[in-house]
């Protein structure tokens, strides 16, 4: 299937169905973009996309996502009237173009013409006509439509209107930095099994494969790579000799000070990346893995068993204690609890579209 197909197909989820841009790119693209007319694909085997193919769809995805509000706004002035659900399909294509246009370095008119040849798929034929006019209608007016949307912040700043206040009654002075920055592409960061080699010897073996890489300066155990990669190309990644893991996450485990043989409970565990941190702290760590989410624990058995590392799971709520806990004290204990995420929407900017206010009601219950 065409990659730019498989990138409208993830923002359709995304967007109309709710779901999580990083649970929609861990699942096999053999599902249509739009379920209530199953336009794109017949069971068929599906052709093995190349690392520059997946790389490519993931970067249109967190792009398109990153800037959905300012592209909404410029739909709005570029389709006279709202598209039906059965052929959101094809807005979603359209949005892929016009985060083309605006924010990679693609030819303005291989943009347009991809965009409409990847049309194909939906069995539209009158969707052609369409996604061209759209796109080049922008091309025409690029600048005076972009002039006219930013005069609104949720365009300008692409973030949702009520998240916008609260930032700027928490932080007055300093709101719109925090908006820019959230907005900037974040930069790929390793985790180093210092079990396994030192910072040093890793960051070696990641230039001897062509992949740039910096220690970071407050992080003892944090590399940053100058480019995301597929995590195939790091260095022994599947048999744990590094993890992708924010360096600001990877400070938890390290301020546990773990000592061997403690005992460590880490509720709250899925998906398990500081859980395979603390595994790393010291030896003959006795750790006990909780989450109230059967599924997201899966991932964390998943992660410890590519960093050869074990833990007690255990699938329960972290506030009913006579569910799960046995009455011997632990050493530690990590908890980060449930939050609103919005901290981390530089990473994942479908946090802006997912996130609803009622949901900080409920968090701050």
């Amino acid at each position: 299937m065409n990659p730019r197909t498989i990138a409208a197909k993830n923002i359709y989820q995304v967007i109309y169905q709710g779901k999580s841009l990083t649970d929609v790119l861990r699942k096999p693209t053999n599902q249509s973009i739009n379920p209530l007319i199953d336009p794109l694909i017949k069971k068929r085997p599906i052709k093995e996309l190349s690392v520059q193919e997946t790389a490519w769809i993931k970067n249109i995805c967190f792009g398109s996502l990153r800037w959905h509000y300012q592209i909404n706004a410029l739909l709005d002035l570029l389709i006279s009237k709202p598209m039906k659900k059965k052929d959101k399909d094809v807005e979603c294509l359209i949005r892929i173009g016009l985060y083309q246009i605006m924010y990679q370095d693609t030819p303005d008119h291989a943009a347009v013409n991809e965009t409409v040849a990847a049309s194909q798929a939906l069995k539209k034929k009158w969707a052609r006509g369409l996604i061209n006019g759209v796109l080049r209608r922008f091309l025409r007016d690029q600048e005076g439509l972009q002039q006219q949307c930013n005069r609104v912040d949720t365009s300008l700043y692409a973030y949702p209107q009520w998240l916008l206040h609260k930032l700027q009654h928490a932080w007055p002075e300093n709101w719109q930095d925090i908006v820019i920055a959230s907005n900037q592409r974040a930069p790929m960061t390793i985790r180093v099994n210092l079990q396994q080699q030192t910072r040093n010897a890793y960051l070696t073996r990641l230039q001897e494969n062509q992949l740039p890489a910096a220690i970071h300066p407050h992080v003892e155990s944090a590399l940053v790579l100058d480019s995301p990669v597929n995590v195939n190309q790091l260095p022994d990644f599947f048999i744990g000799a590094c993890s992708v893991q924010d360096a600001s996450a990877q400070l938890a485990a390290h301020l546990l000070d773990c000592q061997p043989e403690m005992t460590i409970l880490d509720a709250c565990a899925a998906p398990g990346g500081k859980t395979g941190h603390i595994a790393e702290q010291a030896s003959a760590l006795k750790i006990t893995a909780l989450d109230n989410d059967a599924v997201r624990l899966v991932r964390v058995k998943e992660n410890l068993e590519r960093l050869g590392q074990q833990a007690i799971l255990i699938e329960a709520d972290a506030n009913q204690i006579a569910d799960w806990y046995n009455g011997r004290p632990y050493d530690r204990i990590l908890l980060d609890a449930p939050c609103s995420a919005t901290g981390v929407i530089r990473r994942h900017p479908d946090i802006k579209l997912l996130r609803k206010p009622s949901d900080i009601k409920n968090l701050v219950k």
